[in-house]
């Protein structure tokens, strides 16, 4: 098999018609991919009636002076599960530096530094992940049910929950609203 196109620093954006709801419109920071898999945070959708104080209060942390910002909806794994996609300007012992972009933390010490307003300068939080086991998505990739293009900053961080899969298409060059739900046969 050949060596996986590894997408690591790149968003992954649904296919109109994938043909699984939970991916509808979806855009996923693809934070790791390699040959055992991958792993990525959805931010298509925002958690209804939660937002970041809810969480820090639910984990014990005093919000502080952090802003009360919306938590997304970062895939259908462990949806319990917390992760913060932020800038490069804070890492903990576990963040993971994802290809020069971004970073990924999933630890309580990032909550309180960013309460005590220590944290990294750009931030997004997540419950939940997209994660592909070994050639998985390869094989979606093949069969037409994903599109890759660059991840900015200004996608990742600036761009409206509700536009960004439109926006990411755009930042391609791809008008969204000429993709087809089917392909035909020649």
């Amino acid at each position: 098999m050949d060596s996986p196109p590894f997408l690591s620093g790149q968003f992954l954006l649904a296919m109109p018609g994938i043909g699984d709801p939970r991916f509808e419109k979806a855009v996923i920071a693809m934070c790791v991919h390699d040959d055992n898999g991958a792993l990525g945070i959805g931010l298509s959708r925002i958690v209804p009636r939660i937002g970041f104080h809810d969480l820090l209060r639910q984990l014990e942390i005093d919000p502080g002076v952090a802003p009360d910002a919306a938590i997304h909806q970062g895939g259908p794994v462990e949806p319990q599960r917390g992760f913060i996609l932020h800038s490069l300007d804070w890492g903990g012992a576990e963040s993971i530096e994802v290809s020069g972009r971004w970073a990924l933390s999933a630890t309580l010490d990032i909550l309180r530094a960013i309460a005590e307003g220590k944290g990294p300068s750009r931030w997004i939080a997540a419950l939940g992940y997209a994660g592909w086991g070994a050639g998985q998505l390869e094989g979606e990739m093949s069969r037409h049910g994903w599109f890759v293009t660059p991840a900015t900053e200004d996608l990742l961080y600036d761009c409206d929950v509700d536009t960004r899969w439109a926006a990411a298409f755009r930042s391609a060059g791809v008008d969204p609203r000429l993709l087809a739900a089917q392909s035909g046969t020649a």
